[in-house]
């Protein structure tokens, strides 16, 4: 199955209600949860138009306020390589948006707008995010602004490839509706905190929509504003979050229980170099305890590239210390 990116193209809190006894009740109860939510992170949603080439041609989609000073969220294939990026609140005001910086590998990307008065949103704490909890969605698919869909959160680690091909992690699952047009606006809890920055969609499917996670989005936003772009080290490896065995976790004394299992390994790259197989499972990189996939992007984000370091991994429930040194990615 190929997701679908949810940009416009022109040119082509967990939520638990207290069970009433009647259905109104019941419906009562959610339509309030929604209208909350609505209520309260509505006037931060703005409608983005982007202009990429001089004859005109250019799209539109969404994205959401993350500080009063007015930084936007949104996605990098919304506005990525645009000359002139506009951007609408739900008052009815415009201004001119400056491209603070876009990371492709993430499909995220910063805006600023110089509006006075804006509303923002927080974004929620991942690990409170749980499989059924209402999900809301708030965009402007196919240009009809202020649009409302809710649905549930359906999975959570889901993964799913970038335009540069790099798999995103951190994929929330959802059954809010998503169309064109969607891309870059939040998926919110009925806090109306956001949990997820809305993507793709699977188009031959129906209620099968993703997010990119709000600790992913959270995590790049910062490196965008501080930094414009994201220096991101490489080792050329490809793999999945796995557990590990409690007997084995004792017997080395391990904290942890879950590291990274390696599927492939590119080539001629660092993790080759340095005589990772396929099948180890990463548990360190220096004393830092590489938990999740996520933990290792983030790890290599904060080192700068070039720099050698030790890498330990179980390997037929042996612990073998290799020496690595990750590149930055072009």
């Amino acid at each position: 199955m190929k997701a679908q990116l949810l940009s416009d193209s022109l040119t082509e809190s967990s939520f638990q209600p207290v069970v009433p006894d009647s259905d109104p009740e019941l419906l009562d109860a959610y339509s309030q949860a929604v209208t909350s939510t609505v209520r309260r992170a509505g006037p931060a949603v703005v409608h983005i138009q982007a202009r990429s080439g001089k004859n005109g041609q250019g799209g539109s989609g969404s994205g959401f306020l993350i500080s009063p000073d007015g930084f936007v969220m949104t996605n990098s294939h919304v506005v990525h390589a645009a000359i002139d990026v506009r951007a609408h609140t739900p008052d009815g005001r415009e201004s001119r948006a400056e491209i603070v910086g876009d990371d492709p590998d993430t499909d995220l990307a910063v805006l600023r707008i110089d509006l006075p008065d804006l509303h923002h949103l927080n974004f929620a704490d991942s690990g409170k995010i749980h499989v059924g909890q209402i999900a809301v969605a708030i965009g402007n698919p196919l240009g009809l602004d202020n649009t409302v869909t809710a649905g549930i959160v359906s999975a959570l680690g889901r993964t799913f490839p970038s335009r540069t091909g790099r798999l995103i992690d951190n994929v929330l699952q959802t059954d809010a509706a998503l169309n064109p047009g969607n891309s870059g606006g939040p998926l919110l809890d009925t806090r109306g905190q956001v949990i997820g920055v809305n993507t793709a969609i699977i188009p031959a499917a129906q209620g099968i929509c993703f997010a990119i996670g709000s600790k992913t989005a959270e995590f790049i936003a910062s490196w965008l504003i501080k930094e414009g772009r994201i220096r991101r080290g490489y080792i050329g490896v490809a793999g999945q979050d796995v557990s590990i065995h409690e007997r084995v976790a004792r017997f080395h004394q391990l904290r942890q229980r879950s590291g990274i299992l390696v599927h492939t390994i590119e080539k001629g790259s660092a993790a080759a170099e340095a005589g990772v197989e396929v099948n180890d499972i990463l548990i360190w990189l220096d004393a830092d305890e590489l938990r999740s996939v996520h933990e290792l992007h983030r790890l290599l984000v904060l080192r700068e590239p070039n720099r050698k370091s030790r890498l330990t991994v179980l390997r037929k429930h042996e612990l073998v210390h290799l020496w690595i040194t990750p590149r930055e990615r072009e």
